[in-house]
C-alpha cells in the first residue's frame, strides 16, 4: 500500500509499481540520464531525464497516474517534487530501479558490445 510523504508526494514500492503498470494504469517516467536508461531499465519506463525536465510538458493524470523512478529513489523524489509544486498530483517509486531489481522484479538490460537485450543468464555473466 503506498504511503505519502510529509510533503504529500505519493511513494509506491516497486512491486506496487509493477503490479499498477500490468493493469495499465500508470505511466512510469525514468528520470534518470539517457546512458543510465539504455543500459538497463525497467520494461514499459518512458525516458524524460531531470537534467532536461519541464514539469509542464507532462500530461495531466487522467486515466493514468504519472510515477517517476530513478536510480535509488532521490532524483524521482525530485521530479515528483516539481510536479506537486505545478499543481499536480505527485508520485515515485521508492528505491529506484535499484530496489526493482532487489525485489526481483525484471529489467531490460543492454549489451553495450552488440546493442541488443541480453538474457538473464548473459546479464548474471556480464555483471
Amino acid at each position: 500500500m503506498p504511503h505519502t510523504t510529509p510533503d504529500q508526494v505519493t511513494e509506491y514500492d516497486p512491486e506496487e509499481v509493477k503490479e499498477l503498470l500490468d493493469a495499465g494504469r500508470i505511466v512510469l517516467v525514468d528520470v534518470r540520464e539517457p546512458a543510465e536508461y539504455a543500459a538497463e531499465r525497467i520494461p514499459g519506463a518512458l525516458l524524460y531525464p531531470l537534467s532536461t525536465f519541464d514539469v509542464s510538458l507532462l500530461p495531466p493524470d487522467e486515466s493514468r497516474q504519472v510515477v517517476f523512478s530513478c536510480a535509488a529513489g532521490g532524483r524521482s523524489l525530485t521530479a515528483a517534487r516539481q510536479r506537486l509544486a505545478q499543481g499536480q498530483p505527485a508520485a515515485h517509486m521508492a528505491g529506484g530501479i535499484s530496489e526493482w531489481k532487489a525485489v526481483g522484479l525484471p529489467t531490460i538490460r543492454i549489451d553495450p558490445r552488440t546493442g541488443r537485450p541480453m538474457s538473464r543468464s548473459e546479464s548474471r555473466a556480464f555483471r
